[in-house]
């Protein structure tokens, strides 16, 4: 379902006071967008801008946009066509990166059937685009039939981490900027995705689902064979950034995702319904890489998640229903942290 009619977006933002759990992390809570169903918000290198998807101004589904930490300077700039997901910055800050189906066609590929449960659709027409910060497609990264998504990038190596379909499964690859150097970094039946490198490097944590039963591998073949995946079993991973040394950090049996390095390494930021594994209410927690110390960040009482920090450290931002004046209204917001 997506939201019909919206407000008008705010440029001076809300300030918000935090007075729930949480609150020894995150002050000056600042709401950039009202109205529609925006997420996955990513920092430009210089730390003044974020890139964000976006259901929203009568679209039918997710276009890429940009906007100034303010919430100033909105505009769209992916092509308006087909169904796109994940922007990230590319280092020069000129440059972003994103997935779009739009070289299958203009309209927005069908959702998944719910009937069936709660679903993602890996569509296998997704590709990997880069572009400018205006919107000019510069080059295609991927052009293989299946599912090549969920990119982000490490400014310094200028590695590219995604989810690709190359190998047959749902596998975490990397690539340089243009393309080359392909590499596949994981090789275990199932679902990897979200993936992405800490500040030096050196490691990268993702969310992944591996059936552990013969029913279980079956049932997640046929969804792929469908081009689907069941999301509500996903736990957190964390290995060397060339794959190895793979580890299991969670163990929840819950849906864990969205997770991201805290500045110095050594903590993973992500979102769980962990306090209810049948429920749509999602919050942030803290983890060490070790999977040990898991300490709540938010306690909202709806869905937030996709949490990243900004280059300095300094500030949070991420997606939440908070202030929600529809169903299925999703906003982008951004606090200090502390």
């Amino acid at each position: 379902m997506r939201i019909r009619r919206y407000r008008k977006e705010c440029l001076s933002c809300f300030v918000l006071a935090l007075t729930l759990q949480g609150a020894e992390h995150l002050s000056n809570l600042r709401q950039l967008t009202s109205g529609g169903q925006n997420a996955e918000a990513y920092f430009s290198p210089d730390g003044r801008r974020l890139i964000f998807q976006s259901t929203r101004d009568g679209g039918a589904c997710d276009q890429i946009y940009i906007m100034n930490i303010d919430g100033s300077g909105l505009r769209m700039v992916s092509t308006g066509r087909g169904r796109t997901t994940c922007g990230y910055f590319l280092p020069d800050n000129r440059h972003i990166v994103y997935a779009s189906t739009h070289e299958a066609g203009p309209a927005c590929p069908p959702p998944p059937d719910r009937s069936r449960g709660y679903l993602w659709a890996v569509y296998p027409s997704y590709d990997l685009y880069v572009a400018t910060d205006q919107g000019q497609i510069v080059r295609r990264l991927t052009d293989q039939l299946g599912y090549d998504a969920e990119a982000t990038v490490h400014w310094k190596t200028k590695r590219i981490l995604f989810t690709s379909l190359a190998s047959g499964d749902l596998d975490l690859w990397s690539m340089d900027l243009e393309g080359g150097a392909r590499r596949q970094l994981t090789r275990q039946l199932g679902y990897d995705g979200g993936p992405v490198f800490s500040r030096d490097g050196k490691k990268m944590v993702w969310r992944a689902h591996h059936p552990g039963t013969p029913a279980q591998t079956e049932a997640y073949k046929k969804l792929l064979a469908d081009h689907l995946t069941a999301p509500m079993k996903m736990e957190l991973y964390v290995a060397n950034a060339d794959g190895s040394g793979a580890r299991q950090i969670t163990s929840f049996g819950c849906a864990s995702f969205a997770p991201s390095f805290t500045p110095d390494g050594r903590r993973i930021i992500f979102a769980s319904n962990k306090n209810n594994c049948d429920g749509r209410q999602f919050e942030l927690f803290l983890i060490d890489i070790d999977g040990q110390n898991i300490e709540p960040v938010t306690s909202f009482g709806g869905f937030t998640s996709f949490p990243e920090f900004s280059p300095d450290g300094k500030q949070l931002v991420f997606t939440s229903d908070r202030n929600a004046k529809e169903r299925y209204e999703f906003n982008i917001f951004l606090g200090e942290w502390r």
